[in-house]
């Protein structure tokens, strides 16, 4: 299953692809910004699914912890994220594990990555992430 799942993410071009009950659900917005709404907007959803995803740094690894995620497959994680989800009981497998997510440009690390270094849990993550998300609003 999680192999049609890469697959669906690759060959349509999503950011995320996720998979609960039978039902897969793709989506295209950059960064956080999908798993943030689902968790936010329609959070039994993320409970118990399996998703495909890009890019997965400490922050979009806390939102899936948060959100009950019961296994990922990362085509690209970060060390920092992987240390996080080794914590919970979330299943995962990737395709590549970097140092730190890179930001877009490739001029630095990715902003979200850098704001939850230090935070220790997918708890702790979460305001910085609620700060990060409202401050891209602005």
């Amino acid at each position: 299953m999680m192999g049609e799942l890469v697959s669906l993410l690759h060959e349509g071009g999503y950011s995320l692809v996720l998979q609960k009950d039978g039902k897969i659900h793709t989506f295209s917005e950059r960064g956080v910004a999908d798993l943030y709404r689902l968790r936010s907007e329609n959070p039994e959803l993320l409970q118990g699914a399996f998703l495909a995803d890009k890019v997965v740094g400490k922050g979009v690894a806390a939102l899936m912890i948060l959100g009950g995620v019961a296994e990922l497959h990362a085509d690209v994680i970060s060390e920092p994220a992987l240390s996080l989800l080794a914590e919970s009981p979330v299943r995962v497998s990737y395709g590549e594990k970097v140092p730190s997510i890179r930001n877009r440009a490739r001029t630095g690390f990715c902003p979200l990555e850098t704001l939850c270094k230090d935070a220790k849990t997918a708890a702790q993550c979460l305001p910085l992430i609620d700060e990060f998300v409202n401050s891209m609003k602005k």
